[in-house]
């Protein structure tokens, strides 16, 4: 093979699908990385296991605001141990690395998950035009043909002296790549852009905001507002639920609120209130 044409090799492969370009690493350090802000490092890898194991084993050598991002995930990780695999370049999947320190106490790290969902949603809101839904405790819904789908999710990981908080989104797959019937994209979903760049950047601008009002208010979800916009943006509240617990557990009622310390509460049959911090929840139907 002469040079030439293994420049136009390397080339074809890096855009293997035109409507599956890269993400701009250097685009995008330009306009995320900027003096004061809370991202101080952005890396992209073309592959990895996964960017939540690969940040968590770095965290205590790097400052607060370190993002991965990667093209594909091998090892994709959701809660539960669950898998989460989808072909190159057709989503978002990044880490980042928050240390609230002595500014939130340890108590209240709980809501980092659900301050990612409402910043996930915020951003997709504001770049997409796609409205998207909350399912306690981290997924990310969509509607595609009148129908409820799992397009994304999170999984947050306390690391040292922090909590590294991976996300997850499906952003181009089709319906013949989903890995599962009940799973969406944003592409289905009809969302009116689908440009990973744009979208990656109003997520963490989104997330930033969020994150930074939350400190600021020492972590209180009331007076920061998450909790009362996490609620508002909720499918899983007023929802006929089951809740599958550790210990083998199951609790079926009416998610009716989350409290204070993030945990669904649940009113059973019996007109009995439980409030779930840990578990598994399905959607049954909806109460009326």
């Amino acid at each position: 093979m002469t040079p030439s044409d293994a420049s136009a090799g390397a080339s074809a492969g890096r855009w293997s699908s035109l409507d599956r370009p890269p993400l701009n690493a250097a685009g995008l350090q330009r306009a995320l990385v900027v003096e004061g802000g809370l991202w101080t490092s952005l890396e992209v890898v073309p592959a990895t296991g996964s960017t939540n194991s690969d940040l968590a084993a770095r965290a205590a050598t790097l400052p607060e605001g370190a993002v991965l991002v990667a093209e594909e995930q091998t090892a994709g990780r959701g809660r539960l141990d669950r898998s989460w695999v989808a072909p190159p370049r057709s989503g978002l999947f990044f880490s980042v690395l928050l240390k609230p320190g002595d500014a939130v106490p340890q108590e209240r790290w709980g809501w980092l998950t659900l301050l990612a969902g409402v910043a996930t949603a915020t951003g997709l809101s504001r770049a997409a035009g796609v409205d998207t839904a909350l399912k306690w405790p981290n997924d990310l819904l969509v509607t595609v043909d009148g129908d409820e789908r799992k397009a994304g999710g999170i999984l947050a990981e306390r690391v040292a002296e922090g909590v590294v908080l991976g996300i997850g989104l499906n952003v181009t797959l089709t319906e013949d790549e989903l890995p599962v019937p009940a799973a969406g994209s944003l592409a289905l979903a009809k969302a009116s852009v689908t440009d990973r760049d744009p979208l990656l950047r109003a997520v963490l601008r989104s997330l930033e905001e969020w994150y930074g009002n939350w400190r600021a208010a020492g972590g209180d979800p009331a007076a920061s507002g998450l909790q009362e916009t996490y609620a508002a943006g909720c499918a899983t509240l007023g929802r006929h639920v089951r809740a599958e617990l550790p210990g083998g557990r199951t609790l079926t009622g009416t998610a009716e609120a989350v409290d204070a310390d993030g945990r669904l509460v649940i009113r059973t049959a019996e007109d009995r209130h439980e409030a779930v911090g840990a578990g598994d929840v399905i959607h049954l139907r909806s109460v009326h």
